[in-house]
């Protein structure tokens, strides 16, 4: 077995292989055991009072979350990790970590829906305000800064709209004024994207997606530096906001096949990205690793790869009853939400109703494609057929979602 000091001079997938588990503690076993329960035995008065345990009861973990909270730790580099039950806890998490009644802070206007709900609801009602910036803006964010500015969140592609934002610029700004910065992570994984290394504090990722890849658990990771870390586990066990430790065990199987999946998405999304480049059907396809896409020179200057998630735009004229007929009668894709699993997704995303900062400058629909695992042929021929049924019917209706 190799030695935990010993895993920087190994790959990826060879680290990957072997973070997690130790079959010397586990009978022999190669896989971590499940542990589930609330009460903790401990051996005295002493022990039960000053909690001398690593885990005095249930809501500070188990064998099994601590499994995966030092997997993802080594992984991600950081000082320490919390898990919580899906990608939005883990935003929740972050955020009522360095964030106060009384706190301004700046969030991409390119983010994650639900993080925009949790901003606009319950973080006003706790009396923090939130600013959208646009995710070009870069260094230029400093006109932005207030005296209580506490949080710059940046999510990096926008999970709809795929703009890479210049992270080194924001990250530069945001040290200058003493102010923390959270990086949603989630598409392109520690594997593809050194957040910590590249000056994040903390850094969250929904496991939902890649690490499970196989749609059927949702989860949580936040990792914090030095600085931040006991903030964000005070935090965390104030809460008591931990998974189950089936999804744990789940996201420790996963964990074995990440780097394999993710290069294996990041091939298909590549190539079926370019087929729609070549659509009549398509006006713009908004895919990190093409020249044309926001922050593409970023992407070539930061990240390490793409994952099998890319958004397109749909010339301007086509109805929503075409829409419908092509979206509602695909036979391989499926109309879901999340992404990461083996199935192929494509979904309907609207942002003119949700920016404030960065206006959208296209009419045409657009749609979420997700690469899962199914033969690429099979894919261009239901996008083919779809696309027969889109273009039987056009005007000039917009979409209304």
């Amino acid at each position: 077995m190799i030695d935990s000091t010993e895993l920087s001079d190994f790959g990826i997938s060879t680290q990957l292989s072997v973070i997690g588990r130790n079959p010397d503690e586990q009978c022999g076993f190669v896989n971590p055991a499940l542990y589930k329960g609330s009460t903790i035995i401990h051996k005295t008065l002493e022990d039960l009072e000053q909690r001398k345990g690593r885990f005095f009861y249930g809501t500070a973990g188990s064998p099994t979350i601590a499994n995966l909270e030092d997997a993802w730790t080594h992984l991600t580099g950081s000082a320490g990790t919390v898990l919580s039950p899906s990608g939005l806890g883990s935003i929740s998490l972050a955020l009522l970590t360095l964030s106060k009644a009384g706190d301004h802070i700046l969030i991409t206007d390119s983010v994650y829906f639900p993080t925009r709900m949790l901003c606009d609801g319950l973080l006003a009602k706790f009396g923090i305000e939130t600013e959208y910036y646009d995710p070009s803006i870069g260094e230029d964010i400093e006109k932005l800064v207030k005296p209580n500015t506490t949080v710059i969140f940046l999510e990096s592609p926008g999970s709809g709209t795929m703009e890479i934002q210049n992270i080194p610029a924001l990250v530069s700004v945001a040290k200058k004024h003493g102010i923390k910065t959270i990086l949603d992570n989630t598409w392109a994984t520690p594997l593809f994207f050194d957040a910590h290394g590249h000056g994040i504090d903390i850094s969250l990722e929904a496991g939902t997606k890649y690490l499970g890849g196989h749609s059927d658990l949702l989860l949580g990771l936040v990792s914090a530096n030095e600085e931040c870390w006991p903030l964000l586990r005070s935090t965390y066990d104030a809460m008591a906001m931990l998974p189950g430790a089936d999804d744990c065990l789940l996201a420790l199987r996963g964990m074995r096949t990440l780097h394999l999946r993710l290069k294996e998405a990041e091939r298909k999304a590549l190539d079926l990205a370019a087929w729609f480049k070549k659509r009549d059907e398509v006006e713009k396809v908004l895919h990190p690793a093409f020249e044309d896409c926001p922050g593409h020179e970023y992407w070539v200057r930061d990240y390490k790869g793409s994952s099998g998630l890319f958004s397109i735009v749909l010339k301007d004229g086509f109805t929503r009853s075409g829409l419908e007929n092509m979206v509602d009668n695909m036979k391989v894709f499926e109309l879901g939400y999340s992404w990461g699993g083996y199935d192929s997704l494509i979904t309907p995303v609207n942002p003119p109703t949700q920016r404030k900062a960065a206006p959208w400058s296209h009419n045409g629909f657009a749609l979420r494609i997700q690469v899962g695992l199914e033969e690429l042929e099979d894919l261009k021929r239901d996008l083919e057929l779809g696309f027969e049924r889109l273009t039987e019917e056009i005007s000039m209706t917009p979409l209304q979602i």
